[in-house]
């Protein structure tokens, strides 16, 4: 899929399958084309070349469908200013033809933490209600896929927790989860398989697991008396800070053969801590190759 505006090539063959059920993280740096995709998924946008579905139906030929398959939580607050929450919540599931669907509608206030705010008018809630009331509006149609575009941005904990534990529900009950968002700690926890964008390409698609693995070693980093490696490990040295040597480790058995050259040179180790690679190392590697 291609998408361009103007001169601007926003997207450059972009070619994605995410699986039915799946929970999957489209990472990418400001600016990557994350955005511009999910816009062409929901309708708001059109490719300039290529096609795109969801749930096989195509987001053209056949865009009701795909309205009722998708459910959307953007990254800006947009909410009428005049309705209270359980309003708002009614008329979206209007939208898509639901007329009884309150019981529905309380589950979601009541998982989002919005009960006693839904008869507030939506203006006189704070930010980080009103992005709960975003996240309401998109599960309304109980939408069998969901795309979550930086949903925590700015958010409280208490949030992050409650709305994270209700998506987990979902997922397991069988939602189909996509989501953006630049708190990599999240998506490594969250998502068994992971894109990244670079300038309207991908650059990476594989397993969180295989991620990890591929793209960053584990760390060891030392202070030493004296303040010196010897040069027999000077090959594993990926760099030196505030006194400490930082080594790459393939496996944690390199570790004892470390040790023992230190105690071969004679060097005592004063501190020592060793730390595993995460997602957001493998980011800021890939995109650095990109």
């Amino acid at each position: 899929m291609h998408k361009r505006f103007g001169s601007l090539h926003a997207l450059r063959g972009v070619d994605l399958a995410v699986e039915q059920g799946e929970f999957f993280a489209l990472l990418g740096p400001n600016g990557a084309g994350k955005t511009t995709l999910i816009n062409i998924l929901a309708g708001l946008s059109r490719a300039t070349s290529g096609s795109s579905a969801v749930m096989g139906h195509d987001v053209v030929a056949a865009y009701r469908e795909t309205r009722r398959a998708l459910g959307v939580v953007p990254q800006e607050l947009v909410y009428d200013a005049f309705f209270t929450v359980r309003e708002m919540l009614r008329f979206q599931s209007g939208y898509f033809g639901l007329k009884r669907n309150d019981e529905w509608i309380d589950e979601l206030l009541h998982n989002l933490g919005l009960e006693d705010r839904a008869n507030s008018y939506t203006r006189n809630l704070s930010g980080g209600m009103k992005r709960r009331v975003l996240v309401a509006q998109a599960l309304v149609h109980r939408p069998p896929v969901i795309v979550l575009d930086e949903p925590t941005a700015g958010v409280d904990v208490e949030l992050r927790q409650s709305l994270w534990s209700f998506i987990k529900r979902l997922n397991r009950d069988g939602h189909t989860i996509m989501l953006t968002t630049h708190y990599l700690e999240e998506a490594e926890t969250l998502c068994s398989r992971v894109a990244m964008l670079k300038q309207g390409e991908i650059v990476a698609l594989d397993t969180t697991r295989n991620l990890l693995g591929a793209h960053a070693a584990t760390e060891v980093r030392l202070k030493l008396v004296p303040s010196q490696l010897p040069e027999g490990l000077r090959a594993m040295l990926v760099g030196e800070e505030d006194g400490c040597f930082r080594l790459a480790l393939r496996h944690y058995g390199e570790l004892e053969a470390v040790l023992a050259g230190l105690r071969v040179a004679g060097v005592e180790v004063r501190d020592m801590e060793v730390t595993k690679p995460d997602l957001e190392d493998v980011f800021l590697q890939i995109m650095e190759a990109a």
